[in-house]
């Protein structure tokens, strides 16, 4: 343990405790266990039970938005969509405007699996919403909403 005394102008880095990075993965881990146990009974990872997601919430979507909303690189997305197109849950399509942008929609198959999913999700969900209040929970969603949006601080 480092006890010397620093330098006034020297900036101090937060405790642990206290570390944003630090405390965003812990409630990361803390949300996403029981979706973990959710998903350990299926054939698809959390990756994949985010596309499906958000291709069954918003419809086809062009791979390289598809992969900013799931908060995949590309690759990963290629590399998933790749497993997920032979297990039958997603479609793929050349754009009808540029043959090089590729079109994912879920599959009826990839519906069936959100559906049988989708009552024990809501639960999860509902448990956190429970446990903090709905009231708190908006907010800190709210919160982090705006923590996303904002531009990168340490470049200013």
């Amino acid at each position: 343990m480092n006890t010397e005394k620093t330098n006034s102008s020297t900036p101090e880095l937060p405790s642990v405790a206290r570390s944003l990075p630090i405390a965003l993965l812990r409630a990361r881990e803390k949300v996403m266990a029981p979706f973990r146990e959710m998903l350990s009974r299926t054939d698809i990872t959390e990756q994949q039970w985010r596309v499906l997601r958000i291709l069954s919430e918003c419809g086809p979507q062009d791979s390289t938005h598809l992969a900013q909303k799931a908060c995949l690189l590309s690759p990963s997305l290629t590399r998933i969509s790749q497993s997920m197109l032979e297990k039958g849950y997603i479609s793929r399509t050349a754009n009808t405007h540029d043959r090089r942008r590729l079109t994912l929609a879920i599959t009826a198959k990839g519906q069936q699996l959100i559906q049988a999913n989708i009552e024990r999700a809501a639960e999860i969900s509902a448990s956190f919403k429970q446990a903090l209040g709905e009231e708190k929970y908006e907010h800190l969603i709210d919160l982090l909403t705006e923590l996303e949006a904002l531009d990168d601080p340490s470049k200013s």
